[in-house]
């Protein structure tokens, strides 16, 4: 529990805010007990049921930056889908793409035109400048692109081993679910199930913003990839250190390794995500959902060299049997919807906004930390701000993860949540898309401070 706000309070508010939210939602619970009839955990993916109270809101329908629930209360949605619905809920760009390719048929194994328009805007965002990406491969998940990228890097290199950042995320990939223990060995992250082998048989795994660490873990000669975001996000925002990423750059050079960059949810930082704003130089960039406008789909880049050398390194007759691959990676619906929701969506002049609005929510919940005295500190990545529980920003992932505070940030969500405003459930993430106004922010301004003066009266 945080040493700024008392356990007892915290806990009282809490049933308080329980009981109000129960209250305001008959027909959302009684939906839930239907569900758990069928549903493990009464919801259809278990981490659904991680948001605050006894039961989700369930939604009845959603568009722009707003969701109604089945008791027809309006929520202003800051999770978005923990950005995939980054672009707003039901963009009429993507929407009508949608509806035109399901008339025409939604998938067959074969490529329509929308694929190479796909890869073309990919390559404008994220190859141009430094960065020499341009090959791209369709996906229906990030988890699957990072899969079969590092199946790549394996194959090419002819090493074993993936190098990750400590508390890092990357979908359900088996190499990113470690971590360090107190001895600095590596484990199994807390949480994973049914891990296949030990950790440490496939990865090795250094704090983020630590090059000596880094240096120390390709050392070895058999690292085949680093497998990164560019600034850690799901276990809160950390920002790399002036000249961090470009060590890692070099580090991964000099030692022959690929410099994965998992773009997923840093996307936020631009067109091009931090890649393109930071002008990064990867061997592999990945994209996920944001593209598709909620429509299943990801992507990963790779530089001309890695693309070629994966065409003549594979064998045309092993190519559907080799581990990378669906049967519904890049089908006509996903790529019509990524396409509608690059070219129309999410524009430049659309991220413009949207950022202007990420620092609007993040300066006024700086103005009440301030106003209440609470030692907490922002984080800001384009469109995209967090608050967490300590005084100053963590440098890595396991500080970020001491200064987290499970029941607190559950009371903050719940009390969010009876005020009509989604914030992530795995963090205390904003995020804002395209339909997002000055007045959503300002009502989140008004509902953290009452938050604030509730833990501090």
């Amino acid at each position: 529990m945080s040493a700024t706000v008392d356990p007892a309070r915290v806990a009282a508010l809490t049933a308080a805010e329980t009981a109000a939210f129960v209250a305001a939602h008959p027909a959302c619970a009684a939906e839930a007990t239907t569900a758990r009839e069928h549903l493990t955990y009464g919801v259809p993916m278990s981490w659904m049921a991680k948001w605050p109270g006894p039961f989700p809101p369930v939604v009845r329908e959603a568009a722009g930056a707003h969701f109604t629930c089945l008791d027809g209360v309006e929520h202003v949605d800051l999770c978005l889908g923990d950005t995939g619905a980054m672009c707003g809920h039901a963009p009429a760009a993507t929407v009508a793409a949608v509806a035109r390719q399901a008339a025409r048929g939604l998938t067959a194994m074969l490529p329509t035109p929308d694929a190479a328009a796909v890869g073309a805007e990919l390559t404008a965002r994220f190859g141009a400048g430094p960065s020499r990406v341009s090959r791209w491969q369709l996906t229906l998940t990030a988890t699957d692109a990072n899969r079969h990228v590092l199946r790549y890097a394996r194959h090419l290199t002819g090493r074993t081993k993936v190098v990750v950042m400590d508390f890092c995320y990357h979908g359900t990939v088996d190499e990113a679910f470690a971590t360090l223990d107190p001895a600095g060995r590596v484990v199994e992250r807390r949480g994973s199930i049914g891990a296949p082998v030990p950790p440490s048989l496939t990865t090795l795994v250094v704090p983020f913003n630590d090059v000596d660490a880094l240096r120390a873990a390709l050392d070895g000669g058999d690292v085949a990839a680093v497998l990164m975001e560019p600034a850690l996000t799901n276990i809160g925002i950390v920002l790399p250190e002036p000249g961090y990423l470009d060590a890692v750059r070099a580090l991964t050079r000099a030692a022959g390794a690929w410099w994965v960059v998992d773009e997923t949810h840093t996307l936020c930082a631009g067109p091009g995500g931090c890649t393109a704003a930071w002008a990064l130089e990867p061997d592999v960039v990945v994209v996920g959902k944001t593209i598709g406008g909620g429509v299943p789909v990801a992507a990963f880049g790779l530089v001309p060299e890695l693309a070629s050398a994966i065409e003549h390194r594979v064998e045309l007759e092993d190519i559907d049997v080799g581990g990378v691959g669906g049967t519904l990676a890049g089908n006509a619906l996903s790529t019509a919807a990524a396409r509608a929701t690059l070219t129309e969506v999410l524009t430049p002049a659309a991220f413009a906004g949207m950022t202007a609005r990420a620092d609007r929510w993040a300066d006024g919940v700086q103005a009440v930390l301030d106003d209440a005295g609470l030692p907490w500190h922002v984080t800001r990545l384009g469109a995209r701000a967090e608050y967490a529980f300590a005084p100053v920003p963590p440098r890595h992932g396991a500080e970020a993860a001491a200064e987290d505070d499970f029941p607190l940030q559950q009371l903050l969500h719940l009390h969010a949540l009876n005020r009509g405003l989604l914030l992530t459930p795995f963090h205390n993430m904003a995020l804002m898309c395209p339909a997002t106004t000055d007045a959503d922010v300002d009502r989140h301004t008004e509902a953290f401070a009452a938050a604030a003066g509730a833990l501090t009266a």
